[in-house]
């Protein structure tokens, strides 16, 4: 397993779009900013993440509470390819977001999800030894895989990263992470897409006035928490399946 990137405290600002302001905000940020190099020739590309929650739903109830300091913990991939296999935990502290992130093997990453997570436990990575005492302790397990597509901007100072995220989807049945064919449902929402800004320490002038007044007030949007929200909408045969 390889340590991705060192954990720091990072902004992240999200806030709900329809078409048209998504239109107009991506012609402005196309000729200030750089697409992200892994998008496809669509400007996008696919993210697929399988998100871990405990026995009480710690991880669905404290967003929903909009608890200042919390965690969450997820195997992500990309495409639909086991190339990159990352698990993470992104923690929130008061305005501020920490990302933990470790590069997994596919068959490391199948036996974490298939609950055979003692190997973890003499890891020299304490992000990973945590996860085990979580898993253990809190009977951790892998609750709801959540399907988007991301397109991305980025720019070099204040490490700058701007996302739009559609097409929000969410499984319906057991979970089969890596079968890019398995069962999932459109998740209803209010909005057409979703805008991510992220950044470290500051966002320059020059991108910030590059934001109409029409795309406030920012808001807490999870698309963990719609998924599973979504999840629990559905007729009570599928709910079985989904929670085993």
């Amino acid at each position: 397993m390889i340590d991705l990137v060192k954990p720091h405290l990072r902004h992240e600002y999200k806030y709900p779009l329809n078409f048209i302001e998504y239109q107009i905000l991506k012609k402005k940020l196309a000729i200030v900013l750089k697409p992200d190099e892994h998008a496809g020739p669509d400007g996008r590309y696919h993210i697929r993440s399988l998100y871990f929650d405990d026995f009480k739903n710690s991880a669905l109830f404290e967003k929903q509470s909009g608890i200042a300091n919390r965690s969450k913990y997820r195997i992500r991939i990309y495409n639909y390819s086991d190339q990159i296999i990352k698990l993470e935990r992104k923690t929130k502290l008061n305005q501020y977001i920490r990302k933990d992130c470790v590069r997994v093997t596919r068959e490391d990453a199948e036996r974490i999800i298939s609950g055979d997570v003692d190997f973890l436990i003499d890891s020299k990575n304490d992000f990973l030894r945590d996860f085990y005492l979580k898993i253990h302790n809190n009977l951790l397990r892998p609750i709801a895989i959540v399907d988007y597509l991301r397109e991305a901007y980025v720019h070099p100072v204040g490490n700058v990263r701007i996302t739009f995220d559609t097409e929000l989807h969410t499984s319906l049945g057991p979970v089969d992470f890596f079968n890019s064919e398995c069962s999932t449902t459109g998740v209803h929402q209010d909005y057409d897409i979703i805008l991510e800004v992220k950044f470290d320490d500051f966002l320059p002038l020059h991108i910030r006035g590059l934001f109409p007044n029409t795309i406030c007030p920012r808001c807490s949007l999870g698309k963990f928490v719609a998924c599973r929200e979504s999840a629990h909408a559905m007729p009570v045969s599928l709910v079985n399946n989904f929670f085993p």
